[in-house]
């Protein structure tokens, strides 16, 4: 979260409307969509279970369709984003509640079992979904804007080596970390599918 805030708070005038990698939505609208990221965090952190873990870091993950657009929610965030008016309002909004997210995170006890989306599991685990989902949008925010600062290199790592296991197979070793993020998601083609061998036919992998 740290890395992501301080990329959110590079952005300036035009940047705001440019499109992202989520497809349909321009920056601003991404960003309106971290603050719902970093309010569920919050949220989540504080809803105790006590059951046994339904899910993990990994199996907290749906594989699911592309999106269609058709979503309530999904076409909700342009108009929420648009409410702000001046973009440093939105700046400001997700600054305020991801600092917030990021020190109940650090606060939180990783054994501790909590309750999302009718699934229980750890706070590591919920929190080390997240760092996925945190980091996919960290590269979307830069689809256009390639002088953002980019996630740190070991997250990249981390969130391959998740993405590996969640497709069953690694990716060419030819393919840098963002590379495999981004093809594997459905977030760029492959040039060269034919280095994807068997994995291509699994992919893009959505994540839902």
């Amino acid at each position: 979260m740290t890395a992501l805030r301080a990329a959110v708070g590079e952005l300036s005038g035009q940047d705001w409307e440019r499109p992202s990698g989520c497809t349909g939505w321009l920056v601003r609208d991404l960003v309106c969509h971290l603050v719902i990221d970093a309010q569920d965090v919050l949220i989540t952190l504080v809803t105790p279970a006590d059951t046994e873990p339904t899910v993990d870091s990994l199996t907290y993950w749906n594989l699911v369709d592309p999106p269609t657009g058709e979503d309530p929610l999904d076409a909700l965030i342009p108009r929420l984003a648009a409410a702000y008016g001046d973009p440093s309002l939105l700046k400001f909004h997700f600054d305020d509640v991801g600092s917030a997210a990021g020190r109940a995170a650090e606060l939180a006890d990783p054994t501790v079992r909590v309750s999302t989306r009718d699934e229980v599991l750890t706070v590591g685990d919920y929190l080390s979904a997240y760092v996925m989902e945190w980091t996919l949008h960290h590269l979307d925010l830069m689809a256009h804007l390639p002088s953002i600062t980019p996630p740190p290199a070991d997250t990249l790592a981390a969130c391959r080596a998740s993405l590996e296991k969640l497709a069953g197979a690694p990716f060419p070793t030819s393919f840098s970390d963002t590379d495999a993020l981004l093809i594997g998601t459905g977030r760029r083609p492959a040039t060269d599918t034919s280095a994807l061998g068997e994995l291509a036919a699994k992919l893009p992998l959505i994540l839902g």
